[in-house]
């Protein structure tokens, strides 16, 4: 059985999901064809005795499946139906041939698991690219930061993200994080707009826990795990850490790191490349 996860209820609708779909039920692939709104009210109890999933969309709805298939160890693989589609990367027409022919491989890929301590409790959020606190409102936000048991000089900034080397080609890579190759093993600190010069994205092994404390002159922070967020008390606490299982990746055979920089990034674009 294999499921294709949505989240746009007009995309099911589409003209390229239709032909997507028809194409796959032709090929006599048994499918279950599901919203993650009702994936989410129901707990994932659909992808029982799912094999497979394909997420139909962009990242964002990439990374939604990630969280139900991750812990359960279902492969998921990306059909782009979005618009930059870095997670997402492949053309449906592309996914129904590589299923066709076999042309696949699963890579993977670290998962995040973030506790957030408040009022006596705790609440755990897992994530696939990134866990991110930011300021709630005007004032800048100070974030204790500790790595194992080595303390890190206080940042002052708009936030602090902490990504995995997956996620290094997203929100990290926007706020100035270096891009590393899927499988480096290892977590990047990316501070948000910090308010110290001297202060640089820092990269750590993937095995390090992660604590943080805030100040704030705002009673809330934001918590972001990939794309869940949601308002913590200020004097809440976070730990990040590797969860202890990963998300299976299925990668057409001919799919290239490098190539999808340069393609969906535009990575080293110059006029004296084009030579």
């Amino acid at each position: 059985m294999t499921a294709i996860l949505y989240r746009n209820r007009e995309l099911v609708q589409s003209e390229a999901f239709v032909r997507f779909e028809s194409s796959l039920r032709d090929r006599g692939m048994e499918l279950k064809v599901l919203p993650l709104d009702k994936l989410a009210a129901e707990g994932g109890v659909e992808l029982e005795g799912v094999k497979l999933i394909l997420s139909a969309g962009g990242d964002g709805t990439f990374l939604s499946a990630a969280r139900y298939a991750s812990v359960r160890g279902i492969p998921v693989l990306g059909v782009n139906m979005g618009r930059v589609g870095f997670l997402s990367e492949n053309r449906p027409e592309d996914v129904v041939q590589a299923l066709e022919e076999g042309n696949l491989e699963v890579e993977e890929c670290p998962m995040l698991t973030a506790t957030v301590r408040q009022n006596g409790k705790e609440k755990t959020f897992v994530a696939l690219n990134e866990i991110t606190v930011h300021r709630q409102g005007a004032a800048m936000l100070g974030v204790e930061v500790k790595v194992g048991e080595n303390a890190l000089p206080t940042y002052w900034a708009d936030g602090l993200i902490v990504a995995t080397s997956l996620g290094s080609t997203a929100y990290s890579l926007s706020a100035g994080g270096p891009i590393a190759f899927p499988g480096s093993g290892v977590l990047m600190l990316t501070p948000i707009a910090p308010h110290n010069l001297n202060v640089r994205p820092l990269i750590i092994p993937l095995n390090n826990s992660v604590r943080m404390k805030f100040h704030s002159r705002d009673s809330q922070v934001v918590f972001s795990a990939d794309n869940v967020n949601f308002n913590m008390e200020a004097d809440a606490e976070v730990s990040v850490s590797l969860a202890g299982f990963s998300l299976k990746r299925v990668r057409l055979c001919k799919s290239n790191f490098v190539n999808a920089l340069t393609s969906k990034l535009h990575w080293g674009e110059d006029i004296r490349n084009s030579h």
